[in-house]
Parts: C-alpha cells; structure tokens; sequence
C-alpha cells in the first residue's frame, strides 16, 4: 500500500462554519472527560495501601479495570443515547477524538512523551472522518457526513485510481482546510544507492554545507518577524480578554505565525529539490533535535527548523528516487576528511579546517559534509579507497594546501 496526503482549501458556509465550531467544541468535551477518568483512575492507584493521600481522595473500587479505548467507546456510545448535543456529532468522529487521546498515552509510554494535558477552549482544532462514501467527490465539491456538499479550492487534480481512506478538517488562522489521506493498492521498490553522493552537515552559520562545496545561509524567518510580533501582541495585552477586539488582535498574531511557518516551509522544500537534483544518493547527519531544542541556541535551531527540513528532504528524496539514509553525527567536525585523523575540537568561531597531519585546509562545515559523504559511502558498501581515487563529486583527490 501507498499513501499520500492531499491538502485543500474549504470554503464552507456560515451555517456549516457553525457546525464545525459546535463539533470541535463537543469533541473537546469528550477528549477531556475521558482524560479526566484516566487520571482519576490513575491517581487512585497512586497512594500506598495503608495511607490516604494528603491533598485528595480517589476512591474507586479495585476491581474497576483500567480505561481503554475500547471501555471508553462503549461509555461514549451509552451516554450518547441520553445527551442531544453529542447526537449532533457523528458518532465516529467522536470516537476519533478518544483514540486521539489513547495515541497520547501510547506516545507518553512509548516515545517518553509528556503526560496528556487538558484541551481549553479553541485549542482541539481538527476533526477525523475515518470512512468516507463512494459519492464523497463530486465536482468542486466535498460531501461530509451530516455537513453536506462543501465547496473546496482545487489547488491540484486529485490522482486517478487513489482511494479516500479518511479526511481531516482543520480549523487555522487563515481559514479551513480538510487533509485526504489516499491509498493506492501498489508495491513501491527500494531505492538502492545509484548515482552521484552528497553529504550535508546542518548549522545556524549556513543551515546547510554540502560535500561539493555549497553553502546555504540560514533565514531567519521568525527573527525578522519578531519586530512586528512584538508590536502586535502588546496590542493583545491591552485589549480586554474575552472582547471582540481582543480576539481580533489574536487572530492577527496568529496570521503572522502561520506566515512565518509558511515561508520556512516552502523554504524547505524548494532547497530540498535543488539538493535532489543533481544527486543520486544523499547523507545527512543525525543529529539529537531534543537536544538542541533544549540548549542555549533552542531559538536559533527551532528557527531553522532542523527537523522540518529533515523530514521534507526525506519525502523529497522519495518522490524523486533519490537514496536517502542518516549516519552518525558524532565528532563530523573532528575528523579530516581527506586522511580521517582527529583534528580536536573547535571553537565555533574557527570557520576553517585545516589538518596538521596532510594540510587539507576548505570550511569548516564542507569539512563536515564530507565526513558525512564518507560515513554513508561506507554503510552503503562503498570503500574509503574508491574515494581517494576520486571517483566521486564532492571529495578532493588531492590536497588543497602543501603539506605543512
């Protein structure tokens, strides 16, 4: 099977806008009970036998099993029957919003991610329709279960042959989108290493260095936009929380992010195509990016957008069948690419590499890229004396200053 997802612009009514803000709302209500009854039951198993908490009491029988999906499911389809405003929504995009919160816990027990927290109001923004009808596109428009025929901005054709698994509308600053996600009953191959290799090393100096020698500044969308931010939410702090004006100013704050967010991507993805295209095999560092969210520079590297770029270059590697693999970070601008002694560290300050042991003297972060080039032609099978020969773009054959 292959999937891709499909992004259109909505444009629903006043009537149908209406409806979603109902649903979302709905469906933030059921996400937070449930969380509620998994913390409770959680809390009450937290204590030990023979003592009480000191600050609150959760008294549930010991034979009450752990909420599920499932026993949750089974609550939400019980208590449905008796509420009006849950039979508005449909049933399956209800129960969508419980496995959202069960793919929280699975994250939190799996992937070390943070405990599940409570949605305020207007933070739930999507809703999942998991099954779709045959008649679901008919023209320039979307036909939703209990929605009705929605208009949409085909800003591409949809493929021939690809079936609708499930949709996704989301709620932005700049208006409503739905995400397809199509399937195609087809077998993709392999991409086996072929063709020209390029090794990449990120930073904040030039966001990337080839091994052939190219240099790419880093932008810095959200730095040059901080001005104007700035400006726009002192304005959110004097408006009164809760007024017309104060939820206008919010959404022009909320423009101004999705902008920014907007130009780093479309950034990305132009770079990642010019990096593909004359490429046939590609070797990027990998880096720890929790890590250096959480260091002193956290505001430069969530700028840059490190892990965004990572993943479109991926996706772009594959659409373009480019072999695309990750190799060791560890000690890339330690090592001399050209006689593969250690060099030390160095300051960040030093933009030059140059070995003592052969003179190989070019950038720093060149230097960088090319032990990234080296490290992925070795994990692909290729030997370190096919380099020195020169055989391939991106690694001198010979040294760029005198032996020193």
């Amino acid at each position: 099977m292959f999937n891709l997802t499909f992004e259109f612009k909505l444009k629903p009514t006043a009537t149908q806008i209406a409806v979603f803000e109902d649903w979302l709302e709905q469906c933030r209500k059921v996400y937070n009970y449930a969380l509620r009854e998994r913390k409770d039951w959680y809390n009450s198993r937290k204590c030990q036998i023979n003592s009480c908490s000191i600050h609150s009491e959760y008294i549930i029988p010991a034979e009450v099993a752990r909420p599920t999906y499932s026993s949750q499911c089974k609550a939400l389809t019980a208590y449905r029957k008796t509420s009006p405003a849950l039979q508005r929504v449909n049933a399956q995009v209800l129960q969508q919003t419980l496995r959202r919160l069960e793919k929280a816990f699975v994250s939190m027990w799996e992937q070390n991610h943070g405990f599940p927290r409570f949605k305020k109001q207007g933070a739930l923004r999507s809703l999942s329709f998991p099954q779709l009808g045959t008649t679901f596109h008919q023209g320039n428009r979307f036909k939703l279960p209990l929605i009705g025929s929605i208009k949409f901005c085909q800003s591409r054709p949809i493929p021939q042959g690809a079936i609708v698994k499930q949709a996704r509308v989301v709620r932005r600053s700049s208006g409503w989108y739905i995400m397809l996600t199509l399937q195609w009953d087809v077998s993709i191959p392999d991409i086996i290493p072929h063709g020209n290799p390029v090794g990449i090393d990120v930073g904040l100096t030039n966001l990337i260095a080839t091994s052939n020698g190219l240099l790419i500044k880093r932008t810095r969308f959200f730095a040059d936009a901080e001005r104007k931010l700035k400006l726009l939410q002192q304005r959110v702090t004097r408006k009164k929380i809760g007024s017309n004006n104060w939820k206008k100013a919010q959404k022009k704050v909320a423009l101004l992010h999705e902008y920014v967010a907007n130009c780093r991507k479309d950034w990305h993805r132009k770079l990642s195509h010019q990096i593909c295209d004359d490429a046939g095999m590609v070797f990027l560092e990998d880096l720890n990016l929790v890590g250096l969210k959480a260091g002193m520079l956290g505001k430069h590297c969530l700028d840059a957008g490190f892990g965004q770029f990572f993943n479109i270059l991926e996706q772009t590697c594959f659409k373009r069948g480019v072999y695309f693999q990750k190799v060791d970070a560890k000690k890339t601008s330690q090592i001399c690419p050209n006689c593969l002694n250690e060099t030390g560290k160095k300051e960040l300050s030093q933009r030059t590499h140059s070995c003592h042991n052969c003179g190989y003297t070019t950038d720093r972060d060149v230097a960088a890229a090319q032990v990234v080039l080296k490290r992925g032609l070795a994990a692909v099978g290729h030997t370190v004396k096919m380099l020195a020969e020169g055989k391939f773009i991106g690694i001198p054959a010979k040294q760029e200053s005198p032996r020193l």
